[in-house]
């Protein structure tokens, strides 16, 4: 089975149409857990500007951002490759935009 890293940058089916994207996983360690679950914000390279955005540049990957308010949660299985970690900085920037956007 697939283990999925909170900070991971991973490739993901999101289903017909919505296309396979880069994800970054927000939720905690599942192992040992009975649902194989992973918490995640969707990055995409179509920018709008607005403040739950947070800006994402890294070697391999197209400008974009990821959007705070695309938050879903999927099975493992829909996880297909690992592509990389996101920084510290990066991370904490979009809990707080998902936080904002969620009023938390």
């Amino acid at each position: 089975m697939k283990h999925v890293k909170r900070g991971e940058i991973w490739l993901v089916d999101l289903g017909m149409a919505r296309k396979v994207r880069p994800v970054l996983a927000l939720s905690i360690d599942y192992e040992g857990q009975e649902k194989a679950i992973v918490s995640y914000v969707v990055r995409t390279t179509s920018v709008r500007g607005t403040r739950y955005e947070v800006e994402h540049r890294a070697r391999h990957f197209k400008q974009g951002v990821f959007d705070g308010q695309s938050i879903n949660t999927d099975p493992v299985d829909y996880f297909m490759r690992r592509l990389a970690t996101a920084s510290d900085e990066v991370l904490t920037k979009v809990e707080d935009a998902v936080r904002h956007w969620l009023a938390l």
